[in-house]
């Protein structure tokens, strides 16, 4: 599947003018690292990123969480759940992105611990 990384920075810079975020406060809003939201926004470096990535730029862009994935891979984005209750509270943001972070270790970890079981199966 091919991956459009410049309509991810067309769709991110021209939601952050709409919304008047400045890099920083997308960085801040989103928990993803400054150099990364630069990355993206410029289009500089195209490469495979942390699902939770674009997820949390979706987030705090106001979109779906999916949103810049299924821009990423040129489908149509979902539309964001009009039910959700706005959060004026920047901490739930940030809580939200640790928690997708702890789930994104949890598998890693599991799948660190299939492949040491299967090398330990392997010796035996």
């Amino acid at each position: 599947m091919k991956e459009d990384w410049s309509a991810v920075a067309e769709a991110v810079n021209a939601r952050a003018n709409e919304l008047a975020l400045k890099q920083r406060e997308l960085a801040e809003k989103s928990g993803v690292s400054l150099a990364i939201v630069r990355e993206i926004q410029q289009g500089r470096i195209q490469r495979r990123r942390n699902p939770r990535t674009l997820e949390a730029l979706s987030m705090a862009l106001d979109w779906h969480p999916q949103h810049l994935t299924a821009v990423l891979t040129g489908q149509n984005p979902p539309e964001a759940d009009p039910t959700a209750a706005q959060v004026d509270n920047p901490v739930i943001p940030l809580l939200n992105t640790i928690i997708r972070e702890i789930r994104g270790l949890r598998a890693q970890l599991g799948t660190l611990t299939n492949r040491l079981d299967d090398e330990s199966r392997r010796k035996d």
